[in-house]
């Protein structure tokens, strides 16, 4: 046995060898889209030229809520899986191709949709040509814009964080899905019973604020009375997170829906930069919010009592404000902006979908933090910050990763400013 284990060993390795060149092989010739998650709708095609396919040629597709890209294969096919049937825009990077080589016409960039059938073959004619391209200034000033109006929607959900905080001291993990309620209640009145929007978004704002008013009466308020620590409060807020998320798949489904109106064409001009009515509608919304918030703020009695809260509990309880109403009426507030957030934020991804609100939270937290823990108006510099950072910095890197500058900046700055831009040093110890 100890004379065989030597030939068994190598028979083994042989065998292992022999099993990896095979899977090598295997890899090589793999068909289009194995790389993907499969589901029951793709587009496909065969990109060549001049009689000869043309390998690594990057092709894209986007559209209600969903993104993906892969490559053409040495026989030049390719394939693209989708969640569902719908309106798709589909474009080739023409800098993949050959040098001196576009796509004809306008199709590099096309809108496609799907048939009968769950299957569409797009066919694209290449030429010679050369595609004129928009100068690095111009798509600047694009992106600058569309990074004000993520900026100002970001700021109406990332206000209400700063407020629970400067109020209560908890961090709510589930303000993300105080977004999502919002564009659920859009999604229910506003495309399944077909109501107007001029009258939905109002609704949805009264909506959001009865949400918050429950939240409070019915969990916050008892648990702050039983004396729980911000700990203990926090990890409430992650499992209500995880509750109300799956509440929402439970009644909605996992797939994307469109708002009215979602997707409209960029017809406004202003010299390079182009947005669509949509954009302009969200952005007038959110400044006029905005102003109405710094309003009460910094004028009413309700306003002047939260700031005194934010600033030292003890001492404004002490000085005969009402605490528990400052907050409820806190609450109220910052589930009213969540809602009506979600809105914009469905417009702008765009798709209402159940866990909307996750993928925004994590920047909600970043602008807080970067303008100032508990400041309001830190926080609307600090999402100001982040959304244009987020949409600038497609200009370098890939679209999947525009998150990681604007969360990469947060961390110089805080590095640089631990307190954030707004917010006061405090003494440790």
């Amino acid at each position: 046995m100890r004379r065989a284990a030597p030939w068994v060993a190598a028979l083994i390795g042989v065998l292992l060898a022999a099993a990896m060149v095979f899977m090598g092989a295997s890899g090589a010739h793999a068909a289009p889209g194995d790389d993907q998650e499969k589901t029951d709708f793709y587009f496909a095609g065969v990109i060549t030229y001049q009689g000869k396919p043309l390998e690594a040629v990057v092709v894209s597709v986007e559209g209600n809520g969903f993104k993906a890209e892969t490559k053409t294969d040495a026989e030049g096919k390719w394939r693209l899986y989708v969640p569902e049937k719908g309106k798709y825009t589909l474009s080739v990077d023409e800098s993949t191709l050959p040098k001196g080589v576009i796509v004809k016409g306008d199709s590099a960039s096309q809108e496609v949709q799907f048939g009968l059938t769950n299957t569409k073959i797009i066919n694209l004619f290449l030429g010679e040509g050369v595609r004129q391209t928009v100068s690095i200034w111009d798509q600047l000033l694009d992106r600058l814009m569309n990074g004000l109006n993520f900026g100002l929607l970001l700021a109406l959900a990332s206000i209400g964080v700063s407020l629970i905080f400067g109020t209560t001291g908890l961090s709510n993990f589930a303000h993300g899905e105080m977004l999502t309620f919002g564009a659920i209640m859009a999604l229910v009145f506003g495309v399944w019973l077909a109501w107007p929007m001029w009258l939905v978004l109002p609704l949805v704002v009264v909506l959001g604020g009865a949400l918050g008013w429950t939240l409070d009466a019915g969990l916050w308020k008892p648990l702050r009375r039983k004396g729980l620590g911000l700990v203990q409060l926090m990890i409430v807020s992650i499992g209500l997170s995880l509750a109300l998320r799956y509440t929402y798949q439970f009644f909605i489904g996992g797939g994307t829906y469109q708002l009215p109106g979602a997707g409209a064409g960029r017809d406004i001009h202003i010299g390079p930069i182009s947005i669509s009515w949509i954009d302009a509608v969200s952005m007038a919304t959110s400044i006029i919010l905005l102003i109405a918030v710094a309003y009460w703020l910094l004028r009413t009695r309700i306003g002047k009592a939260t700031r005194a809260i934010s600033d030292n509990p003890g001492l404004a309880a002490a000085s005969g404000i009402n605490v528990d109403r400052v907050i409820r009426i806190v609450w109220i507030l910052a589930a009213a902006l969540a809602a009506i957030a979600g809105v914009l934020w469905a417009y702008f991804r765009p798709g209402v979908a159940w866990d909307m609100g996750t993928q925004v939270l994590l920047l909600i937290f970043a602008s807080v933090t970067l303008g100032g823990l508990g400041t309001a108006f830190g926080a609307l510099i600090g999402s100001l910050i982040v959304g244009i950072l987020v949409e600038v910095s497609t200009l370098w890197i890939p679209s999947d990763m525009k998150y990681v500058g604007a969360l990469a900046v947060l961390i110089i700055i805080l590095l640089v400013r631990p307190q954030g831009i707004l917010g006061r040093k405090e003494r440790l110890g």
